[in-house]
């Protein structure tokens, strides 16, 4: 009988998730599919309900249900200390929900700079992915930075880790930071398809020492990346790596089988170079 696996988010046209993990269950002859469902936050507790009534294997969850998915799941520690999810697996018959998104930034992140512990590091966001990125990098050293519209969400993020705090997200107080920063990183949706041509943070506010890293992988060249290229940036970083091994890390607890990284993430650069 084929596995149904999925993704769950609001909007979901653009996500790339079912195309790269059906690559990879035609790779190793799995029988299964991934497909995409459209579900918003208040038909989020019907939704994973009924997928596990309905026998699906496993969902990933994305923007922006990451953190209320938590109330309708068991939660592995990590996520729980975390505070938001990106994984469901429904093997055991009980969902149980994980957070791969900081496992895949940090790979992502140690073959950028190998060494992250006394990095100074500023995260635009304090949503799900934001979280789950800025838990791993405060557990590896880093000294992070959380900036957001809202202040009070930025602080409350700071707040439970070892070694961060919070900044709004006008101009002046951003720039002064990027300016002692070692890496940026956006992981908020600000830049994703349809509006690629919104960007947080310019060229003028950038120095060409900075890691530029945006979790946002359609477009592949965000205008944030665009911005850092302007602005002579070494190492920029664009969201694909991170796509690929947040989904790798799933694909392992969904099929207990080791993915092609190389077939995953060609699969995503090809529909993205198409578009």
């Amino acid at each position: 009988m084929k596995k149904i696996y999925g993704i769950i988010g609001d909007p979901i046209a653009h996500s790339l998730s079912p195309v790269m993990h059906n690559a990879v269950f035609e790779k190793l002859g799995l029988d299964a599919i991934y497909l995409a469902f459209r579900v918003s936050k208040d038909e989020l507790g019907d939704a994973i309900r009924g997928a596990k009534s309905l026998g699906i294997s496993g969902l990933s969850v994305t923007i922006p249900l990451k953190e209320k998915a938590l109330s309708f799941v068991d939660a592995e520690e990590v996520a729980k200390k975390i505070g938001a999810i990106n994984t469901i697996d429904f093997s055991s018959g009980t969902p149980v929900a994980y957070n791969t998104d900081g496992i895949g930034s940090l790979r992502v992140l140690k073959e950028t700079v190998s060494e992250i512990k006394g990095k100074k590091v500023l995260i635009l966001g304090a949503g799900g992915a934001a979280k789950a990125i800025s838990f791993y990098l405060d557990a590896e050293g880093a000294r992070v930075t959380i900036a957001n519209r809202t202040k009070e969400r930025a602080a409350l993020l700071a707040s439970n880790l070892r070694n961060a705090n919070s900044i709004g997200l006008d101009t002046d107080t951003l720039t002064k930071r990027i300016e002692d920063s070692d890496i940026l990183i956006n992981a908020t949706s600000v830049g994703m398809h349809p509006h690629e041509d919104a960007t947080l943070v310019n060229a003028d506010m950038m120095h060409p020492d900075l890691v530029v890293f945006d979790v946002v992988y359609n477009p592949m060249e965000t205008k944030l990346l665009k911005e850092a290229k302007r602005a002579g940036v070494k190492k920029i970083v664009d969201g694909v790596k991170m796509l690929v091994y947040q989904g790798a890390a799933s694909f392992r607890i969904w099929t207990k089988e080791e993915p092609p990284i190389d077939v995953m993430e060609k699969a995503v650069r090809d529909v993205l170079i198409q578009d």
